[in-house]
């Protein structure tokens, strides 16, 4: 089983394969540079960039780890939260081509993304355990009883810390 991963849910492009033998093996990241100068993200920018990158990182991948596209046998991505516009660039990409090669496609909840990125390559982790979020607005202390039952401790009310 080979997964492609996409991530496009603020200002990096990411694409990642995950292979049930071998975990995790590559990943692509494009840093936008571009909102330097505006001090933060700007949506539109970032929806922009996902759209001029998205592809050739798709194809670099594949490229570099010799994986042909029929391979794949479903796509993972970025549903949310995140900027809207960049989100849609991800979601659309992922639906497009799992449409053409016929797999199917799972949605990814950005915050349980990091959750459980520790898993990727740790079979070990046990539960229940504590994680401690810290992304874009999302600051959130929560206890992870197992998959899909979590208790939130705390969280920020309007930003990240």
């Amino acid at each position: 089983m080979k997964i492609l991963g996409i991530e496009t849910s603020c200002d990096e492009t990411s694409i990642a394969i995950y292979d049930s033998k071998k975990f995790l093996t590559d990943n692509e990241i494009y840093n936008q540079t571009i909102h330097k100068q505006f001090g933060g993200p700007v949506p539109e920018l970032s929806s922009r960039d996902h759209i001029q990158k998205l592809a050739s990182l798709f194809l670099k991948i594949l490229n570099k780890k010799k994986i042909k596209i029929y391979e794949i046998t479903a796509i993972a991505y970025t549903y949310g939260p995140g900027l809207p516009g960049a989100l849609l660039i991800g979601v659309s990409f992922a639906k497009i081509l799992a449409f053409k090669l016929k797999i199917p496609t799972i949605k990814i909840n950005h915050i349980e993304g990091h959750i459980f990125s520790s898993f990727i390559n740790n079979k070990s982790q046990k539960f229940p355990f504590i994680s401690l979020i810290i992304s874009g607005g999302n600051t959130m202390l929560i206890k992870i009883k197992k998959f899909e039952i979590y208790k939130i401790i705390g969280e920020t009310l309007d930003d990240s810390a």
